[in-house]
Formats: structure tokens, C-alpha cells, sequence
């Protein structure tokens, strides 16, 4: 299903006499996408029936973010926007063995990299140490931990965090003990996962399922306080071990794990289950709308279970699920993209190469065209591979609007205009972008000597090759037209010159101006080029799908980055970070924070965001020597 949308996620909300919060919702919400689970909470709000939308989007801090996670965070952060809600960014840290503070700060600052300037203001946070606070709802004990209102200067705030609640998630367990819903089990973890039996047979109820409540109670508290060792008992909830849904065959509820946290310390040894956790930090923060990848749908009964179990006196959150993204030409496991880090296939986490939201950012892609692309696949509830094109489609659609148009040539070969005066320089006009009226023009300097692409010229070129050949013509953009004369090489046989002539009345306004050639290329001055490192990136993998089959690190692309030598005319040395840049006729192109970090501040490095087209079509039925 596509989704239908009048505004663009960057756009501005409407200006004019304030309306009521129900109006501006609905104003969003009109203008929103259109799919199952918008439409949902549409009515939901429609009818009255929570005060504010709340979603959350809570990572587990056990990897770097990826596009997977921008389609779940652009859902669930839009829904708030377009609601008038809050989205909570939560830390679903439960397992102290895999998490690390290193990429709860990278998901942190991918999250409000993302949202900036379009749903920032829906960020849901708490401020610094703050825990649940206790309450009587109805003159029942009740726990809640609501985002921070106001947020004063003095004031720190942080991602919500599980690792927060675990004293309260540990009160529930015992209320579940106590109700005798839940019991200590003395099973391995592999006889575990033997007596539950399989899909199409029922379980094996546990030797310790029928422990009496005190006996119970007693091993539980024993586990909290460290005196037994990893593995040898756990905590499951009593359901049903011949259910047809094998997560409500007694689903173990806490294990026992001797473990630093990096949140909680030496605090616990003993740690909640993720679907036991999470629809409990859920109820604490009062979110209304449980949204979660299609494969957590077999898991709700339990997340319901554990909710209408526990008498909780507010109400209850919901879960919804829908399919997540899978992207051709990509890998979206964590595992497996820990491995190409681990195993150095790539530079890091924020490898331009890597599908990661910090990849990304540092290849150039910008918050709006992850934005526009994830409101434009939709959201639905059916698994299917989404064609990369499309992201790169959103790519070129953003950076064609902003981006700076300089010119850079990757390959050089020389270029000697025999009939140019000798020393001569002249300053040409050249447009910074023709989509922005506003962004004016530049001078570039045009001189006798000059760079073209190697690309650009042919010595035995095909007839509907258009560009520079021997006794052909071109126009060189934003000047002259030239005739290539003569072909230097070296003893090697290998090109290094070309000696050609220029129309000296072609340039903008002169006699032959008008004079068509059904070629134009991009140059640069040898005399005022400047050196460039320029690094070509391209797709990490040569097949659709690299993990459909066997190991899919045999379908790494060895032609996924290549790094050349630039020369660029001269205002590229002023390139700013923050900014987007054409090369003409290239691509588009960033500042790496290479060069940022670099101790030669001079330096400058530039990694290719995208092509100006998809240079895959052609190559789709070809396959790499």
C-alpha cells in the first residue's frame, strides 16, 4: 500500500489563528500519510479516548541505528506530530552482556538528528535520575514516570530507560508470584527450551511448575539478592504449555545473570525478560500506542497477558504491529552488521557503505530524504522487499533542491587550448543552483590550460558517442566551444594531452553563442584547480537480496569505494560541512569529518553521496569479474 500525502515531511506547519489541540491534530493528520495504523489512532481520537496520543520508539542499546529503525522512528515520531502527541525515546536495556553506553549516545543523537526541525518538539525525555514515581490511582499503589513538561536550562534531560524500572518490574513479579501466575523454575535453559515443545506439539509442564506460593516467594527474593549462580533457575509466568501460541507456554519472566549494567551497575543480578519489561515500561510511561515490527505479533497475547494480570488501575497500553522494512542491496541484522565492522569489511558503525543512520549522515543524506522515504513505502502488514532505488530516488529528489553546483573533475586529463593567450585568465559566471532562484551565481576562472574527465573523451568513440573525440567538438560548460586537434601520449602509448582549439565568439553572448553541438562537458583550470581527496561510495553488496542465501558476505561489493584525486576550482575550498554539493555532472557529494578532524585543516575530503542517476539500471543483467 503507498501512502497518499499532500505535505512533505520537511514542510512547515500552517500558519494562522491558533487552533484548539484537537484542530491541529487533525490539521496534521489530514495531511499526514494514510495507512492501517494511522487510521486507527484517528479514531481513537476522534472518540476521546486517551487525553494524548503517546508512542515511544525503544531501541535495545545493543547496536547502531539503521534505515530499518528511521522507517519505526518517522512512524511513530509522525504519529505524535501529527496528533499532537509525544513519542518517548526509550532505551529497552535488559541485557547487560550486549549493551554499552557507547550506542545508547549514537541512538541518542541518530534520534534527534532525524526529528530535528520537523518533530523535535515531540520528543519525549525525562530529566537526569529521575524514576518512577509511586502512586495510588483508585487507591491502588501505581507506578509512573511521565516526560519531562519544562525543560529550564539548568535542567538535564535523558532517554527513558527500562534499566530505570527495574525495581518496580520486579514488585509486579512478585505480585504475579503472589497470585500464583508465576513460579521459580530449577531447568537448564537448554532443557528449557525442550520442554516447551514446538509449533505443532504441545509442551512439557516444568517439574517445578506446581511450587508452592512460599516456596516460590522465597527462590525469587533468594535470586534477587545473588545466591545462585547464572543459569540455574529463572522465573516463568504459569500460562498454558499445550497453547498453540508457543510464547504463552510459561514464558520465562526473569534469569539470572552476574553482570555489570552500564546503566544500573552491580545493582541487579537478576534481569527481566524483554517481553515482560517492555509492556511494563509501556504502562509506567503511559503510552497509548504499543507500536512494534510484524514479528512481535505472535508476542501480544503475552504482552496483554502480563497487563490485564497485574490489576493495574490506568489505562492500558495497546500493541500494533506492522512489516518492517527490508531494503534491497542491504543487510539489516545487527549481528551481521556488527560483523562487517568486527571483522574490519568496513570502517565502522558510521561507515558511509553502512545502512546505519550514522553511515548515512556522514555519506550526506539528509534528514528529510530519510523522511520523505519512509512516508512514501508505506506502512503495512505485509513483508516485502523494498527496491533501493527508491531511497535513492528520495536522495536525488532532496540534494537536487539544495545542493551547491561546483565543478570537480575525478579522473583528469589535460587539456591545452593552442589559441587561448598565453597567461591570460578570464572570470566566467556559473550558477550556484538552478532550483533556488535564491542562491545567485559564482565566478569560476577559465584559463588556456584546463582538466576534463578522462570519461569525456574517446580517441575511437561509438557513433552516439557525443562528447570530445578527435576532430570533434564540445562545448565546455558556462564557456567556449572547443575542437580537439591533436592526441598527446606518453612512450607507453597512454594519453596525457589533448591540444585543441577554442571558438573564441562561443562563449555567453558572443557572435557564435547560438552555434549548437550536441555535446557539453564540465572542466576546470589547471592554474587554479585545487586538490581534492574524493571518495566514491557505492553499494556494499552486488545482489538484491545478499542474505537470502548462504554466507552473505561473499556478495560484498569490491568496487564499493574507490578513492581518486579531485581538481576543483577554487570555492570548493570553502565547502562547509553543513552543506550539499553537485559536482556537475557526477554526483553529490559532502565533507567527510575526516577532514575536520584532520591536523592539516586544509585538507579536504569529500565522500559521494549518490550518482546523478542510477547507474545500476544498465548494469542490473550484468554481473561483477
Amino acid at each position: 500500500m503507498t501512502m497518499s500525502r499532500t505535505e512533505t515531511p520537511h514542510s512547515p506547519p500552517n500558519s494562522g489563528a491558533v487552533p484548539s489541540p484537537l484542530e491541529k491534530a487533525g490539521e496534521k493528520a489530514a495531511m499526514a500519510p494514510s495507512d492501517f495504523i494511522r487510521t486507527v489512532v484517528a479514531q481513537h481520537v476522534t472518540e476521546g479516548r486517551y487525553q494524548r496520543i503517546h508512542t515511544r520508539f525503544p531501541p535495545e542499546p545493543n547496536g547502531y541505528l539503521h534505515i530499518g529503525h528511521a522507517k519505526s522512528i518517522c512512524l511513530n515520531f509522525g504519529i505524535a506530530r501529527e496528533f499532537g502527541g509525544i513519542c518517548n525515546l526509550r532505551m529497552d536495556d535488559t541485557n547487560p552482556t550486549k549493551e554499552d553506553v557507547e550506542y545508547v549516545d549514537s541512538i541518542t543523537e541518530d534520534v534527534k538528528w532525524l526529528i530535528g526541525g520537523w518533530a523535535d518538539d515531540r520528543l519525549g525525555m525525562k530529566s537526569k535520575g529521575k524514576t518512577p514515581e509511586t502512586q495510588s490511582v483508585n487507591g491502588v499503589a501505581d507506578f509512573h514516570l511521565a516526560p519531562a513538561i519544562s525543560n529550564p536550562k539548568s535542567e538535564i534531560l535523558e532517554p527513558f530507560y527500562a534499566s530505570d524500572y527495574f525495581a518496580q518490574l520486579y514488585e509486579y513479579a512478585l505480585r504475579l508470584v503472589k497470585k500464583g501466575l508465576a513460579y521459580v523454575c530449577d531447568l537448564s535453559p537448554e532443557d528449557t527450551d525442550k520442554y516447551r515443545g514446538a509449533p505443532d506439539r504441545p509442551g512439557q509442564e516444568s517439574p517445578w511448575r506446581n511450587r508452592g506460593l512460599e516456596e516460590n516467594l522465597d527462590l525469587f527474593i533468594r535470586m534477587k539478592n545473588g545466591e545462585f549462580p547464572d543459569g540455574s533457575r529463572t522465573l516463568r509466568a504459569k500460562i498454558d504449555m499445550a497453547s498453540p501460541n508457543i510464547w504463552m507456554r510459561d514464558p520465562v519472566l526473569y534469569r539470572i545473570r552476574h553482570a555489570e549494567h552500564h546503566h544500573t551497575g552491580g545493582t541487579w543480578c537478576i534481569y527481566p525478560m524483554y517481553d515482560f519489561a517492555h509492556c511494563l515500561s509501556d504502562y509506567i510511561e503511559g503510552i497509548t500506542h504499543s507500536i512494534c515490527t510484524l514479528e512481535f505479533e505472535v508476542h501480544r497475547p503475552l504482552y496483554d497477558w502480563i497487563l490485564e494480570n497485574l490489576d493495574l488501575p490506568r489505562p492500558l497500553p495497546h500493541q500494533y504491529e506492522f512489516a518492517r522494512l527490508s531494503l534491497g542491496y542491504t543487510v539489516m541484522s545487527k549481528r551481521k552488521l556488527m560483523q562487517l565492522v568486527n571483522e574490519g569489511l568496513v570502517s565502522g558503525w558510521d561507515d558511509p557503505r553502512m545502512p546505519t543512520i550514522s553511515g548515512l549522515r556522514r555519506r550526506g543524506v539528509t534528514p528529510p530524504a530519510l523522511r520523505d522515504f519512509a512516508y512514501n513505502i508505506g506502512i503495512t502488514k505485509y513483508n516485502a522487499l523494498t527496491d533501493v532505488a527508491v531511497l535513492e530516488h528520495a536522495i536525488r529528489d532532496d540534494l537536487n533542491r539544495r545542493a551547491l553546483r561546483r565543478l570537480a573533475v575525478l579522473r583528469p586529463i589535460k587539456v591545452v587550448l593552442t589559441n587561448f593567450p598565453e597567461g591570460k585568465t578570464e572570470e566566467l559566471d556559473a550558477v550556484n543552483n538552478p532550483e533556488d532562484a535564491n542562491a545567485g551565481t559564482r565566478k569560476i576562472p577559465f584559463s588556456g590550460v584546463l582538466y576534463i574527465e578522462q570519461d569525456d573523451f574517446m580517441e575511437n568513440p561509438s557513433p552516439k558517442y557525443f562528447r570530445l573525440r578527435p576532430g570533434g567538438e564540445v562545448r565546455l560548460k558556462y564557456a567556449y566551444i572547443i575542437r580537439c586537434d591533436e592526441v598527446v601520449k606518453d612512450s607507453s602509448g597512454k594519453i596525457v594531452e589533448l591540444r585543441c582549439t577554442a571558438d573564441l565568439d562561443s562563449k555567453s553572448g558572443g557572435p557564435t553563442a547560438g552555434r549548437k553541438v550536441k555535446g557539453t562537458i564540465h572542466w576546470v583550470s589547471a592554474d587554479h584547480a585545487i586538490d581534492a581527496e574524493v571518495r566514491l561510495y557505492d553499494r556494499l553488496f552486488t545482489v538484491p537480496e545478499p542474505d537470502a542465501s548462504g554466507d552473505f558476505k561473499q556478495y560484498l561489493n569490491p568496487h564499493s569505494l574507490e578513492i581518486v584525486t579531485a581538481k576543483c576550482e577554487p570555492r570548493v575550498k570553502d565547502a562547509k560541512p553543513e552543506l550539499r554539493y553537485q559536482f556537475e555532472r557526477l554526483g553529490y557529494f559532502c565533507l567527510d569529518k575526516d577532514a575536520q578532524l584532520s591536523t592539516d585543516k586544509t585538507r579536504l575530503i569529500f565522500n559521494r553521496t549518490i550518482t546523478l542517476k542510477d547507474t545500476w539500471a544498465k548494469e542490473a543483467h550484468k554481473s561483477y569479474e
